[in-house]
């Protein structure tokens, strides 16, 4: 695999889990299971499922690794734009086929680097019930292993400080689940290639969410 990207700065994600880490486990009681099924070195794409706001950040104040993950354009606003940047998070317009965001996630991987991606694209049941192809292109294409992951925060709404985020002090599970691989071996990039790709990752992270819940009681 080959780009023309630069990687975002891997010194900058280091500092964003530092600040992760600080402000995760301050505000919140994150529970890690299974971090060391991560490769502890080379490309690796953790797939996260998405139903609280606070997804993001858990991951990278939690991840055994910075991770530099793909972010809906629409929060890079203001102050935070440059932030992100620095701490080398990946901006990504939704709308369109954004060729500059699929560069740079390109670019980490080939840099031997950790791709966050939401693969349902928007914050919802977190159940892996629809996924986009995004996540399959980027693990055929690059060749990187998938690591499912799942966050599993508290159902109870109330103390919130808004409906998407778990209350204060409450705890937060995050399940990693075993490493694999999403293409079929054959190198194929067409679209049946992508949508065969996409129905086994769909398969093997609805199962793993599945069993992180069992394992955690949510």
């Amino acid at each position: 695999m080959t780009t023309s990207g630069v990687a975002p700065s891997e010194a900058g994600a280091a500092v964003g889990r530092r600040i992760g880490i600080g402000l995760m486990y301050g505000l919140w009681r994150p529970r890690v299971l299974g971090a060391w099924r991560v490769p502890s070195a080379g490309p690796v794409i953790l797939a996260v499922n998405h139903a609280h706001g606070l997804d993001g950040p858990m991951l990278m104040g939690t991840s055994p690794r910075p991770v530099h993950f793909l972010i809906k354009k629409e929060a890079f606003i203001g102050p935070l734009d440059p932030f992100l940047r620095g701490i080398g998070q990946l901006k990504v317009d939704r709308a369109t086929t954004d060729r500059k965001a699929i560069t740079d996630a390109l670019a980490v991987l080939e840099h031997g680097g950790v791709l966050g991606i939401f693969p349902e694209g928007t914050r919802g049941e977190g159940d892996f019930a629809s996924l986009r192809a995004g996540l399959a292109y980027f693990a055929v294409r690059s060749g990187a292993p998938v690591v499912p992951v799942a966050v599993l925060g508290s159902a109870d709404r109330r103390s919130r400080l808004t409906p998407a985020v778990p209350p204060l002090r409450s705890r937060v599970d995050v399940v990693f689940g075993d490493a694999f691989e999403a293409g079929d071996g054959s190198g194929r990039r067409t679209r049946t290639a992508l949508d065969e790709a996409t129905g086994r990752i769909q398969g093997r992270l609805t199962a793993h969410l599945e069993n992180a819940r069992r394992l955690t009681g949510r």
